[in-house]
């Protein structure tokens, strides 16, 4: 498998070039970004990552060099991908998500790493503490099992009469089975009943809304997922189509036309990831940078979809919303 067969464009800019030109850009430091999803769908988190970079002086294009890779949920592209960039021997590798973080990790012990997931690093094997990593890892840590059953509860106070919710997930995410197990263990309390419907193809979405038709289903909860993320369109037209009013964990399908959104701000973690990937080509030692924790959060509504839903947003839910859509 070739090289450049992973790298795509972003943000407008092409980022492969012919070997000639890559050539010329040999004495600029360069970092690997890889990323589940797709670039359409990472505009916002990769422009957050080079605001990182800036913070210390690294511009893309000028002083440093940026390769992107956009994995699309095929993870069976991450032996190459990883052979090559050690092979190479990068400068740094940023890797946002728990599959493309463990890959990296299991592929080189000394390229400097810069992760960004989920989980605790620790238990996971990234690093061996959080304060003192220790190794050639260090990034960030964004709370989401934590937090995977409050778009739920926000829901259910949005439409109080959906009793029968579906939650769809992408079951290739390690996440999953956690998020599952938060939101059966939410739903009770909540007099709800959960469908668990699981869905990693574009197909398998439509599936899925097929299967919410036949059952009757009164809501959605969209499970965090990068692939999911950037399904934004196809999610946001089918419930749109079938009525359904879906709550998710990233504001990008609200924006899409989704109804309502709370999560961890996934542009401040890469942000973060940017910021320590400068300090580390600054000098800094993965091994002496405490694993830092994002905890911003934000909540979203889109009016306009609950307008067409017929929906009535309580004041209270408006005012304590990060953002409202109109």
């Amino acid at each position: 498998m070739r090289r450049r067969e992973f790298i795509t464009l972003v943000g407008g800019t092409a980022v492969a070039w012919p070997l000639s030109a890559r050539a010329q850009q040999t004495a600029l430091p360069v970092v690997g970004f890889v990323r589940d999803g797709t670039a359409e769908a990472s505009v916002r988190f990769a422009a957050a990552f080079r605001e990182g970079l800036n913070k210390t002086g690294y511009v893309e294009g000028q002083n440093v060099t940026v390769e992107y890779y956009w994995l699309e949920g095929q993870y069976d592209r991450l032996p190459a991908l990883m052979a090559d960039l050690v092979r190479r021997k990068v400068d740094v590798i940023a890797a946002p998500g728990f599959v493309p973080a463990r890959a990296v990790k299991a592929a080189t012990a000394t390229i400097p790493i810069v992760f960004g997931v989920g989980e605790d690093p620790v238990r996971i094997g990234l690093v061996a503490s959080l304060a003192r990593p220790g190794g050639n890892a260090t990034g960030v840590n964004i709370l989401v099992q934590e937090v995977s059953a409050k778009p739920l509860r926000l829901l259910h106070e949005l439409v109080p009469k959906a009793v029968r919710i579906a939650v769809l997930v992408n079951p290739r995410n390690p996440f999953a089975e956690s998020v599952v197990l938060e939101v059966q263990k939410a739903a009770p309390t909540l007099g709800l009943q959960i469908e668990i419907l699981n869905a990693s193809t574009i197909g398998e979405i439509d599936a899925a809304f097929a299967t919410f038709a036949r059952e009757h289903i009164d809501a959605l909860f969209v499970a965090a997922d990068a692939f999911l993320v950037s399904r934004r369109v196809q999610l946001a037209t089918l419930t749109a189509r079938d009525r359904i009013p879906a709550a998710h964990s990233a504001r990008e399908l609200v924006e899409a036309g989704g109804l309502m959104s709370y999560g961890t701000d996934l542009a401040d973690m890469f942000h973060q990831i940017g910021v320590y990937t400068s300090r580390i080509l600054k000098g800094a030692k993965p091994a002496e940078l405490p694993v830092a924790q994002s905890t911003k959060f934000e909540f979203v509504i889109n009016l306009q979809t609950a307008r067409a839903l017929d929906i009535a947003v309580p004041p209270g839910l408006i005012s304590f919303a990060d953002e409202v859509i109109e």
